[in-house]
């Protein structure tokens, strides 16, 4: 299978090129600046989107997206926005243009789309919540999933990505390490998670499996709390665990950014269970082992 793969020097997206060659299918990458790179089998020019080469492709791996780390000024959460949901809309405007689109288009997307759910079970079936970053994943599930009428769409919404090589561990173990981490607020919230090669795996089985469609979380199946994370990471690294960060203080970061900290989202990975997807780290405490096994 020729897959493209947009995103594709990215954190995710080294995972699951490494995934999808390993299940002997093809990779071409899509970047910003599409210089050759030889784990490709070709690259292709992102943007501007609208004009983006998607022709002979069987699927389409979405993940390309501005980070949300850094301060949500005005400038950051427009960046935010348009690179999900306008940039998704272009994608699927170009795709509906071929004559032969792929057969699968796999989207990236949050369980941010729940909003703050509290000690409610949340599965796919559950509504959207509410918030800036909620709003921006409803709004880019709903830009994947109208791609529907001509091929068929998964979207991952996706908890915090654990690995060794970046995302969020890169800045919590820095912070660890100089003794500054503690639990967020009162560290009663649930905080949605999953390893990068167990995402990148269920990325390769959404574009593989028929039988998966439309939203699925990506998230581990162990439930954790925020106090139990902080914890779990602090026996890891053998650091203490000392400087909490009051709610108060989190909600004085600008724009809505305190709702990544302190949302409470208790997340079941219903439809990736159901497609007997297997984990290799469903307990945090596994991941955390192959994580910081230096």
């Amino acid at each position: 299978m020729i897959i493209g793969l947009t995103g594709a020097t990215g954190f995710i997206g080294r995972h699951f090129l490494a995934a999808a060659a390993g299940a002997g299918h093809t990779v071409v990458g899509f970047s910003r600046t599409p210089q050759p790179r030889p784990v490709f089998a070709e690259m292709r020019a992102w943007h501007p989107v609208k004009s983006a080469d998607f022709t002979g492709l069987d699927a389409i791996v979405h993940l390309a997206g501005e980070s949300i780390q850094g301060l949500w000024t005005a400038s950051k959460r427009e960046a935010i926005r348009r690179s999900r949901v306008i940039d998704t809309c272009d994608l699927v405007r170009r795709l509906r243009e071929l004559p032969s689109p792929p057969r699968v288009l796999v989207s990236a997307g949050g369980t941010a789309y729940y909003g703050d759910g509290g000690e409610e079970e949340l599965l796919e079936s559950s509504p959207a919540g509410q918030g800036f970053l909620s709003e921006v994943a409803r709004a880019w599930d709903g830009a994947a999933l109208d791609a529907g009428d001509f091929l068929r769409v998964v979207t991952l919404r996706t908890g915090m990505v654990l690995g060794p090589d970046g995302g969020a561990i890169t800045a919590l173990r820095r912070l660890f390490r100089l003794g500054l981490g503690g639990r967020l607020g009162s560290g009663r919230q649930w905080m949605p998670w999953i390893h990068v090669s167990d995402l990148a795996r269920l990325y390769l089985k959404a574009v593989e499996d028929a039988t998966l469609q439309g939203p699925v979380n990506a998230v581990a199946p162990s439930l954790v709390r925020n106090s139990d994370f902080t914890r779990a990471l602090a026996r890891s690294l053998h650091r203490p665990a000392l400087f909490p960060a009051p709610a108060f203080v989190l909600r004085r970061l600008p724009g809505g950014m305190s709702d990544i900290f302190l949302h409470s989202q208790r997340v079941l990975p219903g439809a990736a269970q159901r497609a007997g997807f297997t984990w290799l780290y469903p307990e945090l405490q596994a991941a955390f082992a192959e994580i910081f096994q230096d």
